[in-house]
């Protein structure tokens, strides 16, 4: 999987391409973590996510409960493979989807 960041103020844009599963799960959770703080918008671009696993699922949970504490979380352009996977495990009611 690869990161792409694009920062704008206090907004940042996080575009995932390839596979968000239990080997680079732990990449975006580091990246998330060096980065949040002083956040008021993350947005976390799908368009070329194939995959997310339970891993995956894991850390964007973390982002969001920590984007409630200090602005907001969207996530935009998710596929029909990572939507059905979000509608399974609930993951729609938690997550603001574009």
């Amino acid at each position: 999987m690869t990161i792409r960041k694009m920062r704008d103020g206090d907004e940042l844009t996080l575009v995932l391409t390839g596979r968000l599963d239990t080997s680079t799960a732990p990449d975006l959770e580091l990246e998330l973590k060096s980065v949040l703080g002083g956040l008021k918008s993350l947005v976390i671009d799908m368009e070329k996510l194939d995959y997310v696993s339970s891993a995956g699922l894991r850390v964007l949970l973390y982002a969001q409960k920590e984007m409630n504490r200090q602005g907001k979380m969207t996530v935009r352009h998710v596929n029909e493979m990572v939507m059905e996977v979000f509608d399974i495990t609930g993951f729609t009611e938690i997550l603001t989807i574009e």
